[in-house]
């Protein structure tokens, strides 16, 4: 059996288990799997995403209500009943009609508002 045979017999995987060539086939398959990321781009990257699209992350405080955070640049609001106005605005297409029962802005190091924490009872 000369090399183009050998080569023939491990494509077709003609050996028996146990044998010195069944052991040297699933080596190459081994090397394989475990080299081949490092040395071939595969272009496997999963595809970047916005983690929060509307800008609004939901939570459950566990007692029927429920904390949005909302980007405080989705909000221009100078006083409390316009701020109120505008979240009331953007929560209820995401949980029906509600109402506010507090909110609290967090800011940064610098005293500007990052977002606005918004508690809320969904009205049934």
């Amino acid at each position: 059996m000369g090399v183009f045979g050998t080569i023939r017999s491990y494509v077709l995987w003609q050996h028996e288990r146990g044998t010195l060539h069944y052991d040297i086939m699933v080596t190459l398959i081994l090397i394989f799997i475990f080299l081949s990321p490092r040395v071939i781009n595969f272009n496997d990257k999963p595809a970047a995403s916005e983690p929060h699209r509307t800008g609004v992350v939901v939570s459950s405080d566990g007692s029927g209500e429920l904390a949005y955070e909302i980007d405080a640049s989705r909000i221009n609001g100078a006083d409390d009943t316009a701020i109120r106005n505008q979240l009331l605005a953007i929560i209820e297409p995401i949980s029906g009609t509600a109402s506010i029962v507090k909110y609290e802005k967090i800011s940064d190091a610098g005293g500007k508002t990052q977002e606005y924490r918004v508690w809320v009872k969904r009205n049934q």
